[in-house]
């Protein structure tokens, strides 16, 4: 997924998600200059989000 894909996904600014990524919490990875991000593993950090919260 794309940034633009993410924070659409995550309902986020795409600045937002794009800092959250630079700061580790969200899980991404850069391809170049560009940050790409597994749907498999955002969906794994939410249900850990929400464990947490619990």
């Amino acid at each position: 997924m794309t940034i633009k894909e993410v924070s659409d996904y995550l309902k986020l600014a795409e600045k937002t998600a794009y800092r959250l990524a630079a700061e580790g919490k969200i899980p991404g990875f850069k391809v170049g200059a560009s940050w790409r991000f597994r749907k498999s593993e955002i969906d794994r950090w939410i249900i850990a989000q929400e464990q947490g919260r619990a």
